[in-house]
């Protein structure tokens, strides 16, 4: 076990200003090349722009040690011989609204991740939007109430437990809270007005991974950025000593291909360029070739380093930079680095998904999204549809999609007391009653067509955004999340693959039986408009509301009537309904002639017969076609 080191990643998010890049300081021995806002943009506006990466090591925990794989996270360095180490990285992440795809991205490779609060002022609307990022990519989470020595001192303690007890109401399983009760994460990302009690039925699941979550008081920078550096930041230590006792070790595969996310990319003059990133699975060691694939390139590793020590390998979860043969660094900003050929690139792509609750508006049918795959964000349009009404209640299958399978179209996320938009009223009826009665579908997934081709891996995090709604309003921008199950790389997709996705709407008419024409038949009319080509519904099955089956056999006429086939014969009680009465059609007008059919009384049946036609047709079908069940 000599000079192990296990690393886990531990995200610092927040809203802007409330201290985060300072906390990262004062909990750091070591400082990458991209850390503590060393872009001069950085400087000049005084903010966090871009991801940044730092670290510290403790021992490892013992409680920890008995747990440590054999193939556990090592490399390289031994920072104390015979001593393991558990090595926290800290990936601080832009505060700034405009910034959460960036956000995003830096969310993706945590395990664990600390919600920094600014004590004076409590959740603001994007510590919510982070927090709900939190939910979405990690299982574990630590409150930092920074700037405590802001506080008036002889109110600090009572100060910082009043908004203690704030956020552990903001965290709490909401199915305990009161109908009516303020709720500061509902109010930052919803409006006013919105009812309190949608919110508790839609966040109870979401809310409850991080209820209980630990909440600790830090003072990272006393006085402020220009305060003297010799003002020692307040509570690191006990905020160390609660990371370390809330992190487990991550489950860490070194096997299967490399897959790396690369944030940033720097040439060394006479070296080469390095790519500094988070592997998220497989290995890799020196001497290695990696595909570049945003440059369809391939480069061999020269050399390979994790916060200034060399190393020979790393694994799944480390931070690493690697030096390969020189290329533009401008070129690769941030992106994906692989083993050769183990990654695609997909024009669309089949998720799975699942609304975020604060996200107010419908996920809508042909809507387009902003669509953040691993560091990448496209515009993507979607489809939604969801699994046939009567398996609804079928298990989730999280991780393969299956093509065998029928499934209905959507005009939009089927939600709980939301009926579909655009819908016949019939279905929409339907829907909704299932919907009020908690029959929703347990899953629901979407194809998504980019706007420009995505090079990702299968089964990654897919996050749905609308980055461009006004970052002043209190309202969610994160739309929805879900996983990719199945990528489409032929650029001609729409001819070559979508056939194969049985994605039906149903469809319903209603008419009326004219006449009977003899045991067997009867005339319908008002099913279909008078320039409908009727031969095409020829042999679809239909019901009449007296309870016979028929079969449409052909038109009648030219104004849309069609001739029904009953094979089974019409019954006694339908024919005395069908009986018909004489009534007048109709009178001309002073002065004008009239026509002989049209003063001619004519018989109609003595009640309305309706007759209904309900058939699938499926979206991706190239010819058309009218399904009915067997």
């Amino acid at each position: 076990m000599a000079g192990r080191r296990v690393n886990v990643n531990v995200g610092v998010l927040g809203h802007i200003d409330s201290g985060k890049t300072a906390l990262a300081r004062a909990l750091s021995t070591t400082a990458s090349t991209a850390a503590f806002d060393k872009q001069p943009q950085s400087r000049e506006r005084g903010i966090t722009l871009d991801l940044g990466f730092s670290c510290f090591s403790v021992p490892l925990p013992a409680r920890l040690r008995a747990a440590l794989p054999a193939s556990a996270a090592a490399s390289g360095a031994e920072p104390e011989p015979g001593e393991p180490q558990l090595q926290v990285t800290l990936v601080d992440c832009p505060g700034h609204a405009s910034l959460i795809r960036t956000i995003i991205g830096g969310a993706q490779i945590i395990d664990l991740m600390m919600l920094v609060i600014d004590v004076t002022k409590g959740m603001q609307t994007q510590s919510a939007e982070c927090l709900v990022i939190g939910q979405i990519a990690c299982q574990k989470l630590i409150v930092v109430l920074n700037k405590t020595d802001l506080l008036a001192e002889g109110k600090r303690q009572a100060a910082i437990d009043k908004m203690t007890k704030k956020m552990q109401k903001t965290l709490e399983n909401t199915n305990q809270l009161s109908v009516g009760a303020p709720d500061p994460l509902a109010a930052l990302l919803w409006e006013p007005f919105i009812c309190w009690t949608t919110f508790m039925e839609a966040s109870t699941e979401e809310m409850a991974r991080f209820r209980g979550a630990p909440i600790i008081p830090v003072a990272a920078k006393p006085g402020g950025p220009e305060a003297p550096e010799t003002e020692a930041p307040q509570g690191i230590s006990e905020l160390i000593e609660l990371l370390t006792s809330q992190i487990s070790i991550p489950r860490r595969d070194p096997s299967g291909p490399l897959l790396m996310s690369v944030d940033h990319c720097f040439s060394i003059k006479g070296q080469g360029t390095v790519m500094t990133g988070t592997i998220l699975s497989g290995s890799i060691s020196l001497g290695d070739s990696v595909e570049i694939p945003a440059l369809k390139v391939v480069k061999k590793v020269k050399s390979m380093q994790m916060f200034h020590m060399p190393v020979t390998s790393a694994m799944q979860g480390d931070r690493l930079g690697i030096c390969v043969t020189q290329f533009d660094p401008k070129l690769l900003e941030r992106g994906l680095v692989c083993a050769p050929e183990s990654l695609h690139t997909v024009h669309a792509a089949i998720i799975s998904v699942e609304k975020i609750p604060y996200f107010r508006a419908p996920l809508q049918t042909k809507a387009k999204f902003h669509i953040t795959v691993g560091h990448e964000t496209v515009m993507g349009r979607l489809m939604f549809f969801s699994p046939a009404p009567d398996s609804f209640d079928h298990e989730p299958v999280l991780d393969s999609f299956d093509f065998s399978r029928e499934y209905l179209f959507q005009e939009q996320y089927l939600e709980k007391d939301l009926a579909p938009a655009g819908t016949d009223s019939d279905e929409a009826d339907k829907m909704t009653g299932q919907a009020a009665e908690g029959c929703c579908p347990r899953q629901q997934w979407a194809l998504v067509e980019f706007e420009k081709p995505v090079t990702c891996p299968r089964l990654c995090l897919v996050i749905g955004s609308r980055l461009d709604a006004d970052i002043h309003a209190n309202m969610c921008r994160l739309a929805f999340h879900g996983v990719l199950l199945h990528g489409l790389e032929d650029k001609d997709y729409a001819e070559s693959f979508l056939p194969r996705l049985k994605v039906y709407k149903l469809k319903h008419k209603h008419g009326f039986v004219e006449r009977v024409m003899d045991d067997h038949s009867v005339i319908g009319r008002s099913l279909f408009k008078k320039e409908t080509n009727i031969q095409l519904f020829v042999g679809l099955k239909v019901n009449l509301s007296t309870g016979e089956l028929g079969v449409i056999d052909s038109a009648f006429g030219q104004s849309g009537k069609f001739k029904i086939h009953i094979p089974g014969g019409l019954s006694a009680e339908s024919k005395k309904m069908l009986t018909p009465t004489l009534k007048k059609r109709g009178r001309a007008g002073r002065g004008e002639a009239v026509k002989p059919e049209e003063g001619a009384e004519r018989p109609e049946p003595a009640q309305h017969v309706a007759i209904s036609l309900s058939f699938k047709r499926y979206v991706f079908d190239t010819h058309k076609r009218m399904v009915q069940s067997p």
